[in-house]
């Protein structure tokens, strides 16, 4: 029997044994361990953040606090991109997974907003870092048939936080104070890491191309990772504050960020050329709709139907599992050759659970409709993420997994940061900012302060988006010649 022969014979055993087999288990548990850390960070800092910005008295500078990890993160993205394909995914991971505790800590002991923040801009730095990093492991580690159960395990990893998170952290945030929540997670990092780490250097390290310089890092790309990354943080600050000197930051900001978006993204992603730009947007389309509506639906609960805040935010709560079924349902071998159709009928969800969501606003319809909708929604999404990811590799050339894999996930948190702005400014210009004060009083006097047309006009344009992706989903492969 020939080397080619025991090759052959060891690829079929690991398929056969899945991504928890002997071969990939250390793997397939470390890595998915790191992803189910930074989502339960993801859902537990939402509930410590209020108190902690009343204690460092910089509720003004709430927003920054959230703004501040998403931009540095997209320099991260691009960084990580460029650092896996010319290096190997091992120091971008383990760079950004002590860049995001160090953040934690930072952000954990601070006395001041302003440091907070500081430590919010670090971890988003290792976040970016982190994500980018672990798509180029599942690359180069997994064979593509086991690519879609992995994509399946990283979502299914959001549930139990989705669910337990906010829980959790109020509990730890009331009895041990909101320091706790940040500075507690770090050290649960090193599990993880250690576990997977000898995996990956064994079966992802170094660069795929031997012959290409270690150190040639595309200095382009970093600039405009910089111009995108200032950009977007520009284009926030604006849409917080409606005034007329507010067009100023503006007008920088969209100056940077449209020639760093063309020059980052692939050619043809804004019109949706066929193959990798459709993938590409298609990812921040889904993304930046279903984000950017779900971030209105507690407030509308709580002020326009009077829900406590908990009760609200518990309303989503089962949208995390049909994410993860549906991400399940997807990593079928038997339904590969239905992806697209799949694709498309998980934008159609996500687009009728938006606008299925402002109904609520009408006395009449029961609250319950939302937390309905929203599972469906989230089953949409869950058969849409997964499938871009998987998508993204098959379109990818080893070498080029890094950088695209990059432009994956910048498309997905620029479209977040730019259609929260968006709808959050016309949210703002309706009336939606009086709504707020309403949080602070009593239930009953939550109900009674009205103001529907500022949740309309954000969740009926993000069900358009969410429809426009629905045709982009007819776009992701290129024609048969």
């Amino acid at each position: 029997m020939t080397a080619l022969d025991n090759s052959a014979i060891t690829y079929d055993s690991e398929i056969r044994e899945g991504v928890l087999g002997r071969s990939y288990r250390a793997l397939s548990v470390g890595i998915v361990s790191v992803v189910l850390l930074i989502a339960f960070e993801a859902t537990a800092v939402g509930t410590a953040m209020p108190v902690a910005a009343r204690e460092l008295d910089g509720v003004s500078l709430y927003a920054f606090a959230f703004s501040g990890y998403f931009t540095t993160s997209l320099f991260g993205m691009v960084l990580a991109g460029q650092w896996s394909d010319r290096r190997g995914p091992v120091g971008a991971l383990t760079g950004g997974i002590v860049a995001f505790a160090a953040g934690l800590l930072v952000s954990g002991t601070a006395g001041v907003m302003w440091l907070f923040i500081l430590g919010r801009a670090v971890q988003g730095l290792g976040g970016g870092l982190v994500i980018v990093a672990l798509y180029v492991v599942v690359g180069r580690a997994y064979p593509e048939p086991l690519r879609p159960a992995i994509m399946a395990a990283f979502a299914a990893s959001w549930v139990v936080p989705s669910v337990v998170g906010p829980l959790a952290a109020g509990v730890v945030t009331e009895q041990l104070g909101w320091r706790w929540v940040f500075v507690g997670i770090p050290v649960l990092v090193v599990f993880p890491l250690a576990l997977a780490l000898p995996q990956i250097r064994r079966r992802a390290a170094g660069p795929v191309d031997a012959g290409r310089e270690a150190g040639a890092f595309d200095r382009r790309r970093i600039r405009l990772a910089l111009a995108i990354s200032l950009g977007a943080g520009l284009l926030q600050y604006a849409a917080q504050d409606l005034r007329w000197v507010s067009l100023v930051p503006g007008v920088v900001g969209a100056a940077l960020l449209v020639p760093a978006v063309l020059g980052l993204l692939p050619r043809g992603t804004y019109r949706a050329a066929r193959g990798l730009p459709s993938v590409v947007l298609l990812r921040g389309v889904a993304a930046g709709s279903f984000i950017g509506a779900e971030s209105f639906v507690p407030l509308m609960l709580v002020t326009q139907r009077g829900l406590a805040p908990t009760l609200a935010g518990l309303s989503l709560a089962a949208g995390g599992a049909t994410w993860a079924l549906a991400s399940w349902v997807q990593s079928r071998s038997r339904v590969e050759p239905y992806r697209e159709r799949l694709m498309t009928v998980g934008m159609l969800l996500v687009a009728a659970a938006i606008a299925t969501a402002p109904s609520v606003l009408l006395p009449a319809v029961p609250v319950w409709t939302v937390a309905v909708a929203w599972a469906f929604g989230c089953f949409g999404m869950g058969l849409v993420i997964s499938s871009t990811s998987v998508f993204l590799l098959h379109l990818s050339a080893p070498e080029e997994a890094g950088t695209n894999s990059a432009a994956l996930q910048i498309s997905d948190g620029l479209s977040n940061i730019l259609l929260l702005a968006v709808g959050g400014a016309a949210f703002a210009a309706l009336g939606g900012g009086d709504v707020t004060h309403s949080v602070t009083h009593s239930a009953a006097e939550a109900a009674t302060t009205s103001h529907p047309a500022a949740f309309a006009v954000v969740f009926l344009p993000m069900a358009s988006v969410a429809l426009l992706g629905a045709w982009v989903t007819t776009r992701l492969r290129e024609r048969e010649s």
